[in-house]
């Protein structure tokens, strides 16, 4: 990459996003307190962005976040004790060999797979699911209070105060910061692998630098495959990472807009990541336990398998969604499972199948894109307008919202068209 492009703001925010994790990690160990670590991070990302514009990134950023956050965290708790009054010389003496240690404990350690480590401390079972996920998305994966509100379908002040409760929790003491043994490890496998896919997800959703967070939760999949190797979910996880980042390239358009399915020029898919997953998904299928990750990387198997749109085998996607849907039900599976109808027995039963949805997708983008386009597809243009403009209101992306503005815009011209003649 040329000295310009790695000055540039918008690769320098990526490269931010992505050694945030890590550095939060190491810091953490370090501070043993969550705020101090991600304020200490925090600060160290607001000197990177003021010194790396004009001196260039440092050869490894992680490093760098880490002993910068680490003496800037260091120092505001050196102007705190200023503020308050001396302990005695013996109490003095016994915090400077702690914070000896401390240093100790975090410059010997190899902190790369840190990330892993914390995903664990996060899903501790002491903390409601809701909580451990939703604080594992802040503190891992660095996503703001609002994407996780999207991605949980809740508001935002409801989601705040999850996370602000589970940080008072560890704050508390109630939650240990060392790694879990191995058997606490089997016991959060499930929150840190749900945790593990919202964080791919929120990568997936959008184009450029967000691809990073997708790249990070396929890093973490395989450290989690490598602890738990002959789990079938862990394998059908990672697959589904796979077969869908396979098909990256191909997802967006060069203006940034999104290209669906089956628009998306084939040729571009990632063949080395798209035989990976399927060799995957074949093996996890071999232990005859399905799970939802199995099932939803059997489903990605075969819009992968099929080398051109009209080969899809959607009559077998559908059923896949049928089993999905029993094993984990969810509006948004059933909202999956609509558009597969949609192929097999057309729009108005796929319309059927939305409906019971609206009441808990009222603030789903997907839900509203997907109804618009079912209606489009029978002629209801008044009701279908209606959809996508409230599908554009709850667009995240722009991307998102070039999408449904692309059916808008087809509206208008079919409307100036039948107006004409008139």
């Amino acid at each position: 990459m040329s000295d310009l492009g790695m000055g540039d703001p918008a690769w320098i925010h990526a490269t931010l996003a992505g050694a945030r994790p890590q550095a939060v990690a190491a810091l953490l160990r370090y501070f043993r307190n969550l705020d101090a670590a991600e304020e200490a991070v925090q600060d160290a990302c607001l000197r990177a962005l003021k010194h790396w514009p004009d001196n260039g990134p440092p050869r490894d950023p992680v490093a760098w976040l880490v002993m910068v956050g680490r003496n800037a965290g260091i120092d505001g708790v050196r102007r705190q004790r200023r503020l308050t009054a001396l302990p005695d010389e013996a109490v003095l003496s016994d915090l400077e060999d702690a914070e000896a240690d401390a240093a100790e404990r975090l410059d010997g350690a190899h902190y790369r797979d840190d990330v892993l480590r914390l995903m664990f401390i996060c899903c501790h079972p002491d903390l409601p699911p809701t909580q451990q996920i939703a604080l594992a998305l802040r503190i891992v994966s660095g996503l703001s209070v609002k994407q996780i509100a999207r991605v949980f379908l809740v508001g935002e002040s409801a989601m705040e105060q999850r996370i602000t409760r589970a940080k008072a929790r560890i704050a508390a003491g109630a939650v240990p910061f060392e790694a879990p043994g191995a058997v606490e490890r089997a016991e959060r496998l499930a929150a840190v692998a749900a945790m593990l896919y919202l964080v791919f997800t929120e990568g997936y959703s959008a184009a450029g630098e967000s691809a990073r967070l997708c790249e990070e939760a396929i890093r973490l999949a395989r450290l989690l495959l490598r602890l738990f190797p002959a789990e079938p979910e862990l394998m059908g996880l990672l697959a589904l990472m796979l077969l869908q980042h396979a098909r990256a390239a191909a997802r967006f358009d060069a203006q940034g807009a999104v290209v669906l399915l089956e628009d998306q020029d084939r040729r571009l898919w990632n063949r080395p990541l798209i035989t990976e997953g399927l060799a995957l998904i074949d093996k996890a299928m071999r232990h005859r336990t399905p799970g939802a990750y199995q099932i939803q990387s059997a489903i990605a198997a075969l819009h992968v398998r099929a080398e051109r749109p009209q080969e899809t085998d959607w009559a077998q996607i559908e059923r896949l969604y049928l089993a999905l849907e029993r094993l984990n039900p969810s509006p948004v599976v059933t909202l999956n499972r609509a558009v597969a109808v949609s192929k097999v027995a057309g729009p108005e039963a796929a319309l059927a199948v939305v409906a019971p949805l609206e009441g808990r997708l009222s603030g789903y983008f997907y839900f509203h894109g997907v109804r618009g386009g079912l209606l489009l597809q029978l002629g209801r243009r008044r009701e279908a307008r209606a959809a996508f403009d409230r599908a554009i209101a709850l667009a995240s992306t722009a991307a998102e919202a070039a999408h449904i503005r692309m059916h808008l815009d087809r509206l208008e011209r079919e409307a100036a068209g039948d107006a004409g003649p008139a």
